[in-house]
């Protein structure tokens, strides 16, 4: 999968003169279209990520989802072309060659997480795929079966995180703790007697933080990249409420509490979250099933499709990789703040009688902040 602040897209028209015109139109006219998109002149350093057809026409007849079948003299098509930088590209490939692995394709992002949380239902009805990730926040719109746009939004989580370790004065490892654990997108939602307990750098008393001033600052930026989700929408006409299916919202962003609400209230289209669960067999991981492993999920759909039509030739043995470890344990590190609320003297008095626990999770804290620590002083 490939996102980033490089990528771009423009829309293109293609068309052909068929030479057995007393003949149906065959796919490998149509493949003969699309590869002549790849002729497209594009800005140096640019390359060609993928082609995309939008909609065909046979001759006088527009509008034709697939045209294969029919009988005609000549055939085109709009296309929708999405590019990147040669470099970021090659960077990608080379790690995974690193890993041991050969790259057969890349797919633009939001795509690969359209196919893991979005169903037939919502390709004919229209939805907006809003992945939010660490980096960029990756725009998908669809509208009558037919994939109208994509967009890179320069703000994600990453920002989010680097707004709260500014504005309330902490470590950026504590900012990502406190918005993945206490964060909320709204800020009317947020209580205002709950407060975090930061632990203070090298002896320093330990800070406070309001639960509703975190969610002021999260609220803030969150509003932006919903801003900038409206702005794409309009420029495509695709606003007041013509997306039938609203905005499915995935990626590791979207777990923020009452991100819904807010998108919602910004956009005016209804929202939902996207998980890839229905393509999970049984038994899975439950880790998988979480918006933040849809772009993953949906590589290996794109994957298993190409290889059961024959689009990508695939070598006969293939190499078994091992689960991580995180998926394995299926959880995360112990949080290092807390809520007031959530602790009360006995509960502090408790945990001073257990020193040989404290004094294993003091080193854990101490080992956690310390290379960021170190960097402020």
């Amino acid at each position: 999968g490939i996102a980033g602040h490089h990528i771009k897209s423009l829309q293109t028209r293609g068309d052909i003169v068929r030479q057995r015109t007393d003949e149906e139109i065959t796919q490998k006219e149509i493949d003969q279209l699309i590869d002549d998109q790849y002729k497209t002149y594009i800005p140096a350093g640019d390359q060609i990520i993928d082609v995309i057809p939008q909609e065909f026409t046979v001759d006088n007849f527009p509008n034709i989802a697939n045209p294969i079948g029919y009988g005609g003299v000549k055939i085109g098509a709009n296309f929708h072309i999405i590019t990147g930088d040669k470099n970021a590209i090659r960077n990608i490939n080379r790690s995974v060659e690193k890993a041991g692995l050969i790259t057969k394709d890349l797919v633009l992002q939001p795509l690969a997480s359209s196919s893991a949380v979005m169903g037939q239902e919502d390709l004919e009805a229209g939805v907006a795929i809003v992945d939010i990730g660490g980096g960029t926040t990756d725009l998908a719109v669809f509208y009558e079966g037919i994939l109208k746009h994509t967009a890179v939004i320069p703000f994600a989580g990453e920002n989010i995180t680097n707004d709260i370790k500014t504005g309330l004065g902490v470590l950026k490892t504590q900012a990502e703790q406190m918005k993945v654990q206490f964060g909320s997108a709204l800020a009317n939602e947020a209580k205002a007697n709950a407060y975090i307990t930061i632990p203070g750098l090298r002896g320093m008393p330990a800070k406070e933080i309001s639960v509703k001033n975190l969610a002021n600052i999260i609220q803030a930026r969150m509003s932006e990249i919903m801003d900038f989700v409206t702005y794409h929408l309009k420029q495509v006409g695709l606003e007041n409420r013509m997306l039938n299916g609203g905005i499915i919202l995935t990626g590791g962003g979207s777990q923020l509490k009452h991100l819904i609400q807010l998108t919602e209230y910004v956009t005016g289209l209804p929202a939902r979250i996207g998980f890839p669960n229905e393509h999970l067999a049984g038994g899975h991981i439950e880790e998988l099933a979480k918006p933040t492993y849809s772009t993953c999920i949906g590589l290996i759909l794109k994957g298993y499709d190409d290889f059961e039509h024959n689009r990508k030739m695939f070598d006969k043995e293939y190499k078994k990789m091992d689960v991580p470890s995180a998926l394995k344990n299926n959880g995360t590190e112990e949080v290092v703040v807390e809520t007031e609320e959530e602790v009360n003297e006995n509960e502090m008095a408790r945990r001073k009688n257990l020193t040989g626990f404290w004094g294993k999770f003091k080193d854990r804290i101490i080992d956690l902040f310390k290379e960021e620590e170190d960097k402020h002083l």
